[in-house]
């Protein structure tokens, strides 16, 4: 693909996607997943890369032929009673072709490109030479690019191995197999291998065909409703999400055959890119959503540096102020008039100024919830994303703090605390050996001067005051059922008190003194 006339006009991040395009599928890859991190790049480069296309001329059907019957070990016409020969689609690492097997089923062909690997491992090794290289500047020291490239090639393993494919389908089936709105396409494990993937072929209109949904009297609030659920409940319910929402991965059919004001069921597609959201990723995500319906911008931050998105370092009044100022924008509106889309682009804005580190999946996420309402508002203008997501969000919450969910983890932690405890006995032999041979096992510096020695001094008393009143306590704990029986317990018990008492407030004054 070469530049178009007048490409000598074009800024920075518009070469830069056209050079991706023009170094090959590896490349275009590299840029679809960068535009899911803005803590890397600006944002117009962002914008610029989610324009890339994973769409390109089809591999002549000679060559798909070989392929597969290199993976078969037999001729094509043993396995399938018919393929078409023109693919259902081409993308840079694979095509689709519809085909029936020798039983009749419908079936569709997801099979790997010739030599891909091959061109993949040669520009890997590109890669990493260049992130190596990258390393050594002062961006590489920020964003280490040799991390950023193992978890892009990661990826990209990832979604060459359709075997794992065929795995996240079954789990999308499994976590989603009471839902009787959603399809998700069987795998047929006898006829697939780690380089081709045999699905059972989904029918149904496109969801982004408007026509074609009209026309079928589909209600198009109900179709946008129903894709968002589905997102929602795969981040919210089970932290397992399908990544690549767009609308050729989304098929409409009606429930149980109905054709008057039909109910839709959703049949999903290409399952190669997906998300992983942890238990506690989630929950930060959500605290951090209450934390801004309350305007708590401290909070926000406070919540950042304990889950380590952003140091001490870093400039944090700045942040607070542009958080601030970005929870203004939305500070009493309605949640209908709150969109998702301009709200991620201000935070990726945000996380590139400030170098916000959160996991990769978790960008992918906020990108995955812009494109799923960019997919909803052109089904139905008046859609909002917030909406959906909101219930599942107080669930959560509500869940947390039910002593069935925090009782386990507290559990898990009493157990630790009594490890640590049983430890403590040798400890505190391997101490007093210490002592005994002379040597002092705590090493610290303190400069010992008269002024030092005081307020160690007056420390040392309070302790032995506080020791001694507490003794005096516990020891009127011992005597008060004795002490109605008995004259002299009882002066004993009021003396006890009186001293306790003057202990206490002179422990207080002491420590409340200014100064001391």
């Amino acid at each position: 693909m070469h530049a178009p006339v007048g490409g000598d006009h074009l800024n920075r991040a518009e070469h830069f996607r056209q050079a991706l395009e023009e170094l090959g599928p590896t490349f275009v890859k590299l840029g679809q997943i960068l535009s899911t991190r803005p803590d890397l790049i600006p944002a117009d480069f962002i914008t610029e890369l989610e324009k890339l296309q994973d769409s390109v001329t089809p591999t002549p059907w000679e060559q798909i032929e070989a392929e597969l019957e290199t993976q078969y070990g037999q001729p094509l016409e043993q396995v399938f009673a018919r393929i078409d020969h023109s693919p259902l689609g081409s993308a840079s690492l694979a095509q689709v072709h519809a085909a029936e097997l020798l039983d009749g089923s419908q079936v569709v062909i997801k099979v790997q490109r010739p030599d891909i690997t091959k061109t993949i491992d040669a520009d890997m090794d590109i890669l990493f030479d260049m992130a190596q290289v990258a390393q050594r500047s002062k961006w590489g020291t920020l964003f280490n690019p040799r991390e950023v490239v193992a978890e892009f090639a990661r990826t990209l393993r990832n979604e060459l191995d359709y075997h794992q494919e065929g795995l996240n389908i079954e789990r999308f089936q499994n976590q989603f197999a009471t839902d009787k709105q959603l399809i998700i396409p069987d795998v047929y494990w006898e006829y697939s291998g780690k380089t081709v993937l045999v699905m059972k072929r989904l029918v149904g209109i496109k969801i982004d065909d408007f026509d074609g949904l009209e026309q079928a009297g589909f209600d198009r609030h109900d179709v946008a409703g129903l894709a968002a659920r589905i997102v929602a409940e795969e981040v919210m319910a089970n932290g397992f999400f399908h990544a690549d929402p767009h609308p050729g991965n989304f098929f409409v059919t009606p429930l149980n055959g109905q054709s008057t004001r039909p109910q839709p069921v959703i049949g999903l597609m290409d399952f190669g890119m997906v998300g992983y959201i942890s238990d506690n990723d989630r929950l930060t995500i959500i605290q951090a959503y209450s934390l801004a319906m309350r305007d708590d911008t401290q909070g926000i931050v406070d919540l950042m540096l304990r889950v380590g998105a952003v140091s001490t370092t870093d400039d944090l009044e700045s942040l607070e102020r542009d958080l601030n100022r970005m929870l203004h924008t939305y500070r009493g509106l309605p949640l209908k008039h709150i969109q998702a889309g301009p709200l991620v682009n201000e935070l990726m804005q945000m996380a590139f100024r400030y170098h916000i580190k959160l996991p990769a999946d978790m960008w992918l996420l906020f990108k995955t919830v812009a494109m799923m309402e960019g997919l909803a508002q052109r089904l139905d203008p008046e859609f909002n994303v917030f909406a959906e997501f909101a219930p599942h969000a107080k669930r959560i919450l509500l869940e947390q703090r039910m002593p069935w969910v925090w009782g386990a983890t507290f559990l898990d932690d009493l157990q630790s605390l009594i490890y640590t405890a049983r430890d403590i006995p040798s400890v505190g032999k391997s101490i007093l050996r210490s002592f005994q041979r002379g040597e002092f096992p705590l090493a610290f510096s303190m400069g010992l001067n008269k002024e030092t020695l005081n307020r160690l001094d007056r420390i040392t008393t309070r302790l032995s005051l506080s020791l001694l009143a507490t003794a005096f306590i516990l020891g009127l704990a011992i005597l008060l059922p004795v002490a109605q029986a008995s004259k002299v317990a009882a002066v004993l018990v009021s003396i006890g008190f009186a001293v306790a008492l003057v202990l206490g407030l002179w422990l207080a004054w002491s420590i409340l003194r200014p100064g001391k």
